[in-house]
């Protein structure tokens, strides 16, 4: 639409996440805010005039009215939602739960079967006890070492 000197980036916040199902890891992408697209644009009345009359968009965040302009992101904001896209780091996200049984397949302890303790996701570890010589002992495992059984 002519429009590329002042509508610079428009893009849908997403962030990769790291399933474990399974015993088995899966990258997907997940959308941060299901809904909203960020627009990245020199706001002008032929600017909003595309944006609002765009097919699809119904509202805007900040907007206090059907006429008025959007309020913009402060520059934190904006770091804050691209570090979230996976500038930095990948959520993870599990299904490991506590007392479930899993087999370990790789590590020290591989072929060790045993009872999860406690689940980590944020460190993306696992607390299992394994038998150990007639006893239960507490080993930390990463969830790509286990596998459900």
């Amino acid at each position: 639409m002519g429009m590329q000197d002042k509508i610079f980036r428009v893009m849908v916040p997403m962030e990769e996440e790291i399933e474990h199902k399974d015993g088995k890891k899966k990258t997907v992408m997940r959308k941060v805010f299901p809904g909203y697209v960020l627009v990245e644009m020199v706001m002008t009345d032929d600017s909003w005039y595309v944006v609002r009359n765009t097919p699809g968009v119904t509202g805007f965040v900040g907007s206090a009215g059907a006429g008025s302009k959007p309020t913009p992101l402060l520059p934190d904001e904006v770091q804050t939602i691209l570090k979230q896209m996976g500038v930095e780091e990948v959520r993870t996200v599990v299904d490991f739960a506590i007392g479930e049984s899993v087999k370990v397949i790789e590590g020290l302890f591989e072929n060790f079967v045993g009872q999860i303790e406690d689940v980590d996701s944020n460190r993306g570890k696992l607390k299992v006890l394994v038998d150990m010589f007639g006893r239960d002992t507490p080993v930390e495992l990463d969830f790509g070492q286990v596998e459900k059984l």
